[in-house]
């Protein structure tokens, strides 16, 4: 065993699909309210059927669409068990993804487009990551019972 394999930080799977769960709600969370913010400030009188329809989209998108991906995020780390690295919760492309996003949200924000339409966005993805992320924490909750049994 080398140096790496004996020092890198180690979890169990159900850790892992907690961090999944978790990263897929404070990241669904912090895009939802950033772009309730914007929305709120830049059109008040339709905001509330702007977020409204961001957050049907958002769910549209998550049962087509996310939904397919966190069950496919929580078989590969159920596939892969117990001792992976911990940041190993998401595969290597899973995780260029997450970096894509970022970029492209930075650039979004920095450009021209109006806040309104901005938070329509920011919303809907966020709710669609919060609703999604049912699948990671329904895997947790199915994974820590089967670890740690009811006395």
């Amino acid at each position: 065993m080398g140096w790496v394999e004996s020092h890198k930080p180690a979890a169990a799977a159900h850790v892992h699909l907690f961090l999944a769960g978790l990263m897929w709600t404070v990241v669904g969370t912090a895009l939802a309210a950033v772009g309730g913010r914007w929305l709120w400030r830049s059109v008040t009188e339709a905001a509330p059927w702007l977020a409204a329809l961001a957050v049907a989209i958002g769910a549209l998108k998550a049962r087509f669409v996310l939904d397919r991906a966190a069950r496919r995020i929580v078989g590969r780390i159920s596939q892969r068990g117990d001792g992976r690295c911990i940041g190993g919760f998401l595969s290597v492309s899973s995780w260029t993804l997450v970096v894509v996003m970022v970029i492209a949200g930075r650039l979004v924000r920095g450009s021209e487009v109006a806040r309104s339409l901005l938070g329509v966005l920011y919303i809907a993805v966020g709710a669609g990551l919060l609703i999604s992320s049912r699948v990671a924490w329904r895997a947790w909750r199915e994974s820590r019972r089967a670890r740690f049994p009811a006395s």
